[in-house]
């Protein structure tokens, strides 16, 4: 049974720092890319970033590039994302998701974040609330 368990949400101040991770089970991250999206309320999903648990190869949409970072970790099978200078319009539900594509590079990376992981798997979210 494959599963993706994100963990690290919760409450934050404005301009403060989480560090979201998403542990995988049944499935190898190294044949797949893995992204990380968010859904604030009210509002559509939206991608944040993917990597390719091939060569690392990452990929950023543009309003997330400089304050997100994303990484991946083989040993222990988990994607994480360093989330920085955090504010209000970051609140929201915070999802990785998985989809298989082995040797991916960039620009397969970036389809796959820009079109959402049409038959991959999704964890669960991770609540994510920056407030003072």
């Amino acid at each position: 049974q494959v599963q993706l368990v994100e963990s690290g949400g919760g409450l934050v101040q404005p301009g403060g720092s989480l560090r979201l991770s998403c542990a995988a089970s049944g499935i190898t991250l190294d044949q797949y890319v893995i992204g990380w999206f968010r859904q604030a309320p009210g509002k559509e999903r939206e991608d944040i970033s993917c990597i390719s648990g091939s060569d690392g190869s990452a990929y950023y949409a543009d309003s997330m590039e400089g304050r997100f970072a994303i990484s991946k970790d083989g040993a222990k099978n988990t994607v994480y994302l360093q989330m920085n200078n955090l504010q209000s319009e970051d609140t929201g539900v915070y999802y990785c998701a998985a989809e298989f594509k082995p040797g991916a590079k960039r620009n397969t990376v970036q389809s796959v974040c820009l079109l959402g992981p049409i038959k991959g798997f999704w964890g669960q979210g991770t609540p994510v609330t920056v407030s003072s």
